[in-house]
């Protein structure tokens, strides 16, 4: 008995396979020279790996085996993420043996804690508008700062980091990322009561705490650091 199934729907199948296969080549080859972040998320292995830029190569030149970001966006938080960074610090000497050069530590200081990167000098010239008109006060006077009390050791246990400065721990080897796109907001705000927007943004710039970097945007450098495998910690 001979069956009445016709062959061409089998061989359709597979020409059609064919052709789908040879054009998702193509497709792939003209993505991946068309898009250099499709290339980093394809390597050789088929594991995905972030793109590396050079903006962001000061992050590999912080010296330590361990690696740990904190992300602050308050007053309270950068104050938090100083004690933190500090307990780190202890915790790793004390129980590990470890010295301040085996962890490298970076503070991102964005949105609300930004003003806290700067100086006494540029608190003491802009500490209303650093404050964005009396948000936050100096606990230990109860006026509007005119140093930046995260940097003063006299405000004890006043304040979240109970007496941890920044120029402490910036002696340990903590660096400070410092978003530009906050500071060009506060230089507005400064700029509203007559001054040049542009020179107070070069002027803050001029006037950052020690171990700084301004980065393009502080989520930015949040995200950066993790790709380049530090440990993330959101501390407000």
């Amino acid at each position: 008995m001979f069956s009445n199934i016709s062959p061409q729907p089998s061989l359709a199948r597979r020409s059609f396979l064919s052709r789908l296969g040879a054009g998702m080549t193509v497709l792939g080859a003209t993505l991946a020279g068309g898009s250099g972040t499709l290339q980093a998320q394809s390597t050789g292995n088929g594991r995905w790996q972030p793109s590396r830029h050079p903006q962001d190569d000061w992050l590999d030149q912080v010296p330590g085996m361990h690696r740990f970001v904190f992300d602050t966006i308050s007053p309270a938080g950068i104050g938090t993420a100083l004690l933190y960074a500090n307990n780190f610090f202890l915790a790793s000497q004390s129980d590990y043996g470890l010295a301040n050069a085996d962890a490298a530590v970076v503070i991102v200081m964005r949105h609300n804690s930004t003003p806290f990167a700067f100086n006494d000098a540029m608190w003491a010239k802009y500490g209303a508008p650093l404050t964005e008109r009396g948000r936050f006060v100096d606990p230990r006077t109860k006026q509007t700062p005119t140093i930046n009390v995260y940097n003063s050791a006299a405000q004890g246990g006043l304040l979240t980091n109970l007496g941890t400065t920044l120029d402490s721990l910036a002696k340990r080897g903590v660096q400070f990322a410092v978003c530009q796109m906050a500071t060009r907001r506060l230089a507005g705000m400064i700029a509203g009561t007559g001054a040049n927007a542009e020179n107070v943004y070069k002027e803050l710039v001029a006037n950052l705490v020690s171990s700084s970097h301004m980065v393009p945007a502080g989520i930015v450098a949040v995200n950066r650091a993790q790709e380049r495998g530090y440990a993330f910690a959101s501390v407000g």
